[in-house]
């Protein structure tokens, strides 16, 4: 099973937005992808974007068995409930789980900050590389 931490920011409200997702595969091979999520609500909306960026990824590249971690504790708890109360977010909920019903095996965590730094700095990249 691979640990794949994943972040989405926003510049405004609204605002241009990115996603970041890290995966250290070990012995020293690291995936670092940045998405590019267009002009989003807010930072909530770009971190639900961010997850189903992710979850695509990870099927597309045949990564079955798959531990998440996440900085948002709304997307956390979303997963969780498979329930959040705005459509905005609903709607990217809904495609993640449909997603997640692909694979294996999936699992979701709640990290601190601290802990999701590498997928933030990919995140906030992807809004950088949008405005330029």
């Amino acid at each position: 099973m691979i640990e794949v931490f994943f972040d989405g920011a926003a510049s405004g409200n609204p605002g241009l937005a990115g996603g970041g997702l890290y995966i250290n595969m070990g012995g020293q091979k690291e995936v670092r992808r940045t998405f590019f999520l267009g002009t989003l609500e807010n930072n909530h909306e770009a971190e639900f974007a961010a997850l189903v960026a992710s979850l695509r990824y990870c099927l597309d590249n045949g990564f079955r068995s798959v531990s998440f971690r996440t900085d948002s504790q709304l997307v956390d708890q979303a997963l969780a409930k498979r329930y959040v109360r705005k459509e905005v977010y609903a709607q990217y909920l809904r495609e993640a789980l449909e997603l997640i019903d692909q694979f294996d095996l999936f699992f979701c965590k709640w990290i601190p900050d601290r802990q999701n730094r590498n997928a933030d700095v990919l995140a906030r990249k992807a809004i950088r590389q949008q405005i330029k």
